[in-house]
C-alpha cells in the first residue's frame, strides 16, 4: 500500500470544515460545541498529481502530500468510511499519516478535532477529562459528512470503521460499544506507582477537577452523561493503536459484550499506555480482541506523523525514535495491519 497512487488511479484528496453540534455547548457554555473536522479521499482520476507538502520553520510534523479541495472518485458510487480519533492533545491532522494511507486504498477517512483537547484551541481542563465527549464528536460528525457537497450520497454506510490512537484508541472502543465509569479508573489510577497528576500536556488535571465541578455547569452536564452507551451501530469495526489508560475506565461486562473485530496495535517499549496495563489488559476483557506487539524499543509517540528536524530538536520526547525505528516504516505496516482488517470485516459482512 503506497501513500499516494493505488489500484484506483487516483491521487489523495483533502477537504476539512467545522460542524457545530446543537445538542451540546461548548465548555463555556455559550455555543453549540464545534468540531473541526478532515478528510482524506480517493481523487479523481483526473486530479493532478499534488506538489510535495511544504513545513514551516516551526512545525513539529511532516504531512502527506494531498490534493486540498480535489473530486472525490467516481470509480465507486459509495466508498467504505474510517472515522480516526487522534489522541491526548493532538489534532485530526496529527492522523494523517493513516488517513491519507488508507484513502490510498479506497476509504473516505473523516477525522475530527475533539473540543478542549486539541492544539487547534486553547487547552481546556474539562476536555481533558470528559474522555466520553468524544464518540460522540465522531457520531455527529458522521452524520454531518454525510450533507456535504462533496460527500452526499457517496459515503457507504454500511461500510463504516474506526481507527484511533492513544484517547483515540479508547474513542473508538466506545464506539464498538464499551462503557466508561470515570469511578474505575481513578479507583485504578491511585494504585499506580508515581502516578502524574496529568498528562504532560496538562500535568495538574487532577488538581482541576473539584473547582470545575463547583464552577462549571458544561462540566457537570458532561459527568452525568459519562456512562451512557455512545456505541454507533454504523461502525462494523475498530483499530486501536496504543490504547491509552483511561480505557481502564470502561466497565469489564461492556468490553466483554463487543461484538466487533477489534484490533489492538501498541509497541512494547510504550512508557505512556503500556501494553500490559492497557491493551493486554483490554483482551483479558475480551479474548476476542487482537493484539499485535511491536518491537522491544517502539514506544507510544511512533503513532506520530514523521517529524521535520526542527520537531526531532525542538520535541525530541515524541518526534525523535530510538535508533533502528524508522517511523514510516512503522506507519506503513499500521496502516497494513489496519486497513487488512477493515477489509477482512467489510468483505465478511458483503
Amino acid at each position: 500500500m503506497t501513500q499516494a497512487g493505488t489500484a484506483f488511479g487516483s491521487v489523495v484528496g483533502a477537504a476539512s470544515g467545522l460542524f457545530l453540534d446543537p445538542t451540546r455547548s461548548d465548555w463555556d457554555g455559550t455555543d453549540p460545541r464545534p468540531i473541526a473536522w478532515t478528510a482524506w479521499y480517493p481523487a479523481a482520476a483526473d486530479t493532478p498529481d499534488p506538489a510535495p507538502a511544504t513545513t514551516g520553520p516551526h512545525d513539529l510534523f511532516l504531512a502527506p502530500a494531498v490534493a486540498q479541495g480535489a473530486a472525490l472518485s467516481p470509480a465507486r458510487a459509495r466508498w467504505p468510511v474510517v472515522l480516526l480519533s487522534h489522541g491526548t492533545g493532538g489534532r485530526s491532522e496529527g492522523l494523517a499519516w493513516l488517513g491519507a494511507r488508507l484513502a490510498s486504498a479506497g476509504y473516505v477517512c473523516l477525522g475530527v478535532s475533539h473540543h478542549g483537547n486539541t492544539e487547534i484551541e486553547p487547552y481546556r481542563a474539562e476536555g481533558f477529562l470528559c474522555w466520553w465527549e468524544r464518540p460522540r464528536d465522531l457520531s455527529v460528525a458522521l452524520d454531518m459528512l454525510l450533507q456535504d457537497p462533496l460527500f452526499a450520497d457517496r459515503l457507504d454506510m454500511d461500510r463504516t470503521v474506526a481507527a484511533g490512537f492513544s484517547l483515540g484508541g479508547y474513542t473508538v472502543l466506545s464506539l464498538a460499544g464499551a462503557v466508561t465509569e470515570l469511578a474505575r479508573f481513578q479507583d485504578w489510577a491511585q494504585t499506580q506507582p508515581g502516578a502524574p497528576g496529568g498528562p504532560r500536556e496538562f500535568p495538574d488535571l487532577s488538581d482541576r477537577f473539584e473547582d470545575l465541578l463547583r464552577t462549571s455547569a458544561p462540566f457537570r452536564a458532561s459527568l452525568e452523561r459519562q456512562s451512557r452507551s455512545y456505541a454507533d451501530p454504523r461502525v462494523r469495526a475498530v483499530v486501536a493503536f496504543a490504547p491509552a489508560p483511561p480505557v481502564r475506565g470502561f466497565r469489564p461486562d461492556s468490553l466483554a459484550g463487543i461484538r466487533l473485530p477489534v484490533s489492538i496495535m501498541v509497541g512494547r517499549a510504550d512508557l505512556e499506555a503500556p501494553h500490559e496495563d492497557c491493551a493486554l489488559w483490554l483482551r483479558q476483557q475480551n479474548p476476542a480482541f487482537a493484539v499485535e506487539l511491536l518491537g522491544e524499543t517502539v514506544g507510544h509517540y511512533v503513532f506520530l506523523n514523521e517529524a521535520t528536524d526542527f520537531g526531532r530538536a525542538e520535541a525530541p520526547e515524541i518526534c525523535l525514535d530510538p535508533p533502528g525505528i524508522d517511523r514510516r516504516a512503522i506507519h506503513d505496516q499500521a496502516a497494513a495491519f489496519a486497513e487488512a482488517h477493515f477489509r477482512r470485516t467489510l468483505e465478511a459482512a458483503v
